[in-house]
């Protein structure tokens, strides 16, 4: 019903489950569907762990199983390591968000678990590379995939009139608020601060500085946050120094808002925005650099406009939901038919 309202965006996992086809199994179906020993799990090792084990248990109704992050794909991996995949040899996809920490490597390395991820589909071709080199994976096996926004939700809306002097920011993973707070400060231009994320359990990075009088922060729906994007003059992501894609999820609403974006390049973000061109990035930490670029846009209401053009086009081309899905399922299809030849 929201979705069709157009109150809310549509959910990558539901248009997943719906085209592919594919059931759909959450932490509460899981627990549900595995009985006691599902339960067990959950309470010994977590509920990512129980999921995994009911993916397993599982596998010999699907040629593939497709994980949504190694938070859950790992255990799935540990699992067809020393268990084994069946008689249906049961592919797996996994989604990587970000593979270069420590303790996700040991279960690489100790126990060799790359041997049973049939695919690893990353957002980020540093995260790629890094997959490539440090597992030695095919590159063929690592796949960089464009993130997704739902187009036909965060969509340029002339209704709403846009505010000049006013931009905006939102979510909570990697934010560099303070570099942002930093390079405004004394401004007159107005700042709000969406520093909420349903994803991402860091702190605001916002409450590290006292918030000036032109700066505030507050939750949004995403409603209310397409509304705050359309008012905006330009958008705004400052990152801290990271290897994968903080930040991509605000990126692409505001450029499928049809918004110009300034967007600190870091390791792992860098495939979304070309620079001049879709947006503009600035070094980490770089206030001066920051105000610069911002200033320039909202003097330059005409670039500002050009590359929120390009922006939305990107969106349309290559960063939307629908390509995504297609992209997926082309992938999850063609990892049946390799099986089916081999």
């Amino acid at each position: 019903m929201q979705v069709s309202e157009k109150t809310r965006p549509r959910s990558d996992y539901l248009e997943l489950a719906h085209r592919l086809p594919a059931d759909l199994l959450d932490y509460a179906g899981a627990l549900a569907e595995g009985g006691g020993f599902a339960h067990l799990i959950g309470k010994v090792l977590g509920s990512n762990a129980a999921l995994a084990w009911v993916c397993y248990i599982q596998r010999g109704k699907y040629q593939v199983i497709f994980t949504d992050g190694e938070q859950v794909g790992i255990f799935l991996a540990l699992l067809f390591r020393f268990l084994g995949r069946g008689k249906q040899q049961t592919r797996h996809m996994m989604i990587t968000h970000k593979l270069t920490v420590p303790k996700k490597l040991l279960f690489f390395d100790w126990f060799g678990i790359e041997k049973t991820i049939d695919v690893f589909l990353v957002y980020s071709t540093y995260q790629k590379q890094f997959i490539q080199d440090r597992l030695g994976a095919a590159p063929e096996k690592v796949i960089w995939i464009p993130f997704q926004v739902d187009q036909e939700f965060f969509v340029p809306d002339t209704s709403i009139e846009r505010e000049p002097g006013l931009i905006c920011s939102a979510g909570l993973e990697f934010r560099d608020y303070p570099t942002l707070i930093d390079a405004l400060k004394g401004s007159e231009v107005k700042v709000i601060l969406a520093a909420a994320s349903p994803w991402s359990k860091r702190s605001d990075s916002s409450k590290q500085r006292v918030l000036p009088n032109n700066v505030s922060a507050q939750r949004f729906s995403l409603f209310d946050l397409r509304r705050l994007y359309a008012r905006s003059s330009l958008v705004v992501v400052p990152l801290f120094a990271t290897d994968f894609q903080a930040g991509v999820t605000t990126i692409l609403e505001a450029m499928s808002m049809g918004k110009a974006v300034i967007v600190t390049r870091t390791q792992g973000q860098t495939d979304v925005v070309e620079d001049n061109f879709s947006g503009i990035y600035v070094p980490v930490g770089d206030s001066s650099a920051l105000r610069d670029a911002i200033h320039r846009l909202l003097d330059n209401p005409q670039e500002a406009a050009r590359l929120g053009r390009n922006a939305r086009a990107k969106v349309e081309s290559q960063f939307n939901l629908d390509y995504y899905v297609w992209l997926l399922k082309s992938i999850a299809e063609n990892l049946v038919q390799k099986k089916g030849m081999g």
